[in-house]
């Protein structure tokens, strides 16, 4: 399973509990703003027993932007060594979209969440019945600002990818019916689109 990498903007958002990302594919990095001087023992704890897949980063003088673009460089450095890996900044900031988009222009996995439980992998991973599951891609479709996939290979593609390639086949194939039931999408032969009121 590819790499996921959150990045806390612990100036913005300071997450109750990492128990979520205790799986081997996770790697943290906490920023710390330069006059934040404390942090809750319960996420201490739960990055120690991370080892090395978790590490804080101080900031280094301050300034509106300056823990932005700390994100911006580590995902640079990190992508360069891992190409593959998925990038999740938990942050409220949405001055990060803009870096968002850049970064999927060069084919780096990148998103922003404002809680843990909204990174896909994890959120996924909660998804079990088949509903919530369409409901899970219906909502990711409609939060994308780029063309939705047209094909019913970049449909499948797509969700694969939602779901971090732990979906069967069979299980993509059977949202993808039961959008079209729903009426939320129409296929026609390999061409797909979709319903303007379905939200997607």
């Amino acid at each position: 399973m590819r790499n996921n990498v959150v990045l806390i903007d612990f100036e913005n958002v300071q997450p109750e509990s990492l128990d979520r990302l205790t799986e081997d594919h996770f790697r943290i990095v906490v920023f710390v703003g330069a006059y934040q001087t404390k942090l809750p023992f319960d996420i201490v704890a739960s990055l120690q027993k991370l080892g090395s897949r978790a590490e804080y980063v101080k900031i280094s003088g301050s300034g509106s932007n300056a823990l932005d673009f700390h994100i911006a460089y580590c995902i640079g450095a990190m992508s360069a060594v891992d190409p593959t890996a998925f990038f999740h900044i938990v942050s409220k900031d949405t001055g990060y979209d803009p870096l968002i988009q850049y970064l999927r222009t060069k084919k780096i996995l990148a998103d922003r969440v404002k809680d843990i439980s909204e990174i896909p992998v994890v959120k996924s991973a909660r998804t079990k019945s088949q509903e919530e599951r369409v409901r899970f891609v219906i909502d990711k479709l409609a939060q994308q600002k780029a063309a939705k996939p047209g094909s019913v290979k970049t449909l499948t593609s797509s969700i694969t990818s939602l779901f971090q390639k732990q979906l069967p086949d069979d299980e993509v194939a059977a949202v993808i019916a039961v959008m079209e039931k729903q009426g939320i999408i129409s296929v026609a032969g390999t061409k797909v689109t979709y319903a303007r009121a379905s939200g997607a």
